[in-house]
């Protein structure tokens, strides 16, 4: 299984950045596919997710309203749109995709079974 994410950079403070994580390797029908985020000397944090099969969303209160998952299931693909960005968004961003045979719930990391490489957001201010 892959998961590769791609589309992080350096923005400045209320822009816009769109991260794209390319799937490949399994069917993920039966999946939640999500995005967390790990900021230097934090824990890693979750962001947002989707079920793969039913588009259902869930999002960290910190970037509710700002932050939009999306899934291409066509393309195998999960994107995180994000806008507003602030400088506390600053991270590294990592796509990852869960069936949740440890936790049971979808905002936690061990959740998951399978994480892409991440992908660096700096946003300036």
């Amino acid at each position: 299984v892959q998961l590769q994410a791609s589309g992080g950079g350096l923005v400045q403070a209320g822009g816009s950045l769109r991260l794209s994580c390319a799937a490949s390797g399994r069917s993920f029908s039966r999946y939640y596919m999500a995005w967390f985020r790990q900021a230097p000397g934090k824990e890693r944090e979750f962001v947002a997710a989707t079920r793969w099969s039913a588009g259902i969303t869930s999002y960290a209160d910190s970037v509710k309203g700002r932050f939009t998952i999306s899934r291409d299931t066509a393309k195998n693909s999960v994107y995180l749109q994000m806008n507003s960005l602030k400088p506390e968004d600053t991270a590294v961003y990592y796509c990852t995709a869960g069936s949740g045979r440890v936790a049971a719930s979808i905002n936690q990391w061990d959740f998951y079974d399978y994480w892409g490489q991440g992908t660096q957001v700096t946003v300036s201010s």
